[in-house]
């Protein structure tokens, strides 16, 4: 048997908000975190423009850096149509040789009370792990949709118009600013989606050669129809021959359109490409209409994964920033460990106009934790069902398929782009 040894105490760590000119040192601890790959210069710059100094937080042990985290300023399209500010967390990570010492905790401590601070009623994040962030009251509200199309059996019926949309080739940096007028007409229209800052326009285009994986450069199409552009699509190909001929593949990166004609267009465009039979999709809406446009959905390899993960910072400003589609009037019993100021009985009333959240000594209707609240706030998970999975009790007859109905959305939420 070994001799048992006494654990040394660690030294005292300093969590401080960033320092310019510690950005390097800050970026490259995360970097490390991830697997220790450097990144391509163009996408480290594009990073280093878009970090908010003085939102970004790093955790130093003496001239080391040993955790980062930061907070975009963004706003999100919440039910209803209302564009609410929101902390987009980000680049966060603990070095390997400090784990347990809960410096992710005082990390994620430290922001919270920071978005509080800032107004900011939610906070939203994208996880690498999604094990990590539910118990610091993060709940899963959005799905992505992956798909694989067999185009070489699969065949589009599209809508009326669709022929009379022109189509042509352009250069993704020439044609940058009209597919982003496109974008922004679109953000309103569904939940989840993010209003793009100033600089946030490029990350679609980065398209570093190290990372192409044998496809060929950034590809653009836009979508015109009377000399103004209603869609586009960025995409990539992927050569690949075998003895029988070409099956190539097209990598979708993303595509929007202003009307069902001109969606047509752009995606019997896609699957129509000359020397390949499949078109790749990593990061589309489970309501994806070209779902109703394929002959054959068997031969989709539809796959889902969890995508934004939402956070409510203050509970009431955040119930009350969006509608509900149907009349609510129920009071809920909030858990939220974390975040106490959160914690207790909640009347929310609403309906398609308007709503109020706000404390009562009213018995409750239903139990559950913030965690739920998040995942249900922008309408793709529903309350009944984490009730079936005992994280919602209902304590009035009633009260959890009224509550489930107003919470929905007609659409289904999404994140369009990571941070």
């Amino acid at each position: 048997m070994g001799t048992a040894t006494k654990n040394t105490p660690a030294e005292p760590t300093e969590l401080r908000v960033l320092r310019k000119d510690e950005w390097d040192t800050w970026y490259d601890k995360l970097i490390d975190a991830f697997g220790g790959t450097p990144e391509p210069p163009e996408e480290r710059e594009l990073w280093r423009e878009l970090t908010e100094l003085d939102r970004s937080i790093g955790v130093w042990d003496g001239e080391t850096c040993v955790g980062t985290a930061g907070a975009f300023s963004f706003r999100l399209t919440v039910p209803g149509g209302a564009s609410v500010p929101v902390a987009g967390v980000t680049m966060v990570s603990v070095a390997a040789t400090h784990r347990r010492r809960g410096i992710l905790r005082s990390m994620m401590r430290r922001q919270l009370d920071d978005v509080r601070s800032w107004g900011e009623p939610l906070a939203v994040l994208t996880a690498s792990e999604p094990v990590i962030y539910g118990r610091f009251g993060y709940g899963i509200a959005t799905m992505n949709m992956s798909a694989e199309i067999d185009t070489d059996r699969v065949r589009l019926s599209v809508p009326p118009g669709t022929d009379d949309v022109r189509l042509r080739f352009a250069e993704p940096t020439a044609v940058r600013d009209a597919c982003e007028v496109v974008y922004a007409r679109l953000v309103a229209g569904r939940p989840g989606m993010l209003a793009r800052r100033p600089g946030w326009e490029n990350l679609p285009l980065l398209d570093p050669e190290s990372e192409r994986e044998g496809s060929s450069p950034l590809r653009c199409v836009v979508a015109e129809r009377e000399g103004e552009v209603v869609g586009y699509t960025r995409y990539f190909i992927k050569p690949e021959w075998d003895t029988q001929g070409p099956k190539g593949a097209v990598r979708l990166r993303d595509l929007e359109a202003l009307d069902p004609a001109a969606y047509a267009a752009l995606w019997r465009f896609l699957c129509e490409i000359d020397l390949t039979g499949k078109v790749t999709t990593h990061s589309r809406p489970v309501d994806d209409s070209w779902q109703h446009l394929v002959s054959d959905i068997r031969r989709c390899s539809i796959r889902q994964r969890d995508s934004l993960h939402v956070r409510l910072v203050e509970l009431g400003a955040a119930l009350e920033a969006r509608t509900y589609q149907a009349p609510v009037d129920v009071v809920f019993e909030v858990a939220d460990a974390f975040c106490p100021w959160n914690e207790g009985r909640w009347r929310l009333t609403g309906d398609a106009k308007g709503a109020s959240c706000e404390r009562t000594d009213d018995p409750a209707d239903l139990a559950l934790s913030v965690r739920e609240l998040g995942a249900a706030y922008l309408g793709g998970v529903s309350l009944a069902s984490l009730a079936g999975a005992g994280r919602v009790r209902e304590l009035r007859a009633g009260a959890l398929a009224e509550a489930s109905l107003a919470f929905g959305s007609t659409v289904a939420p999404w994140l369009p782009h990571g941070f």
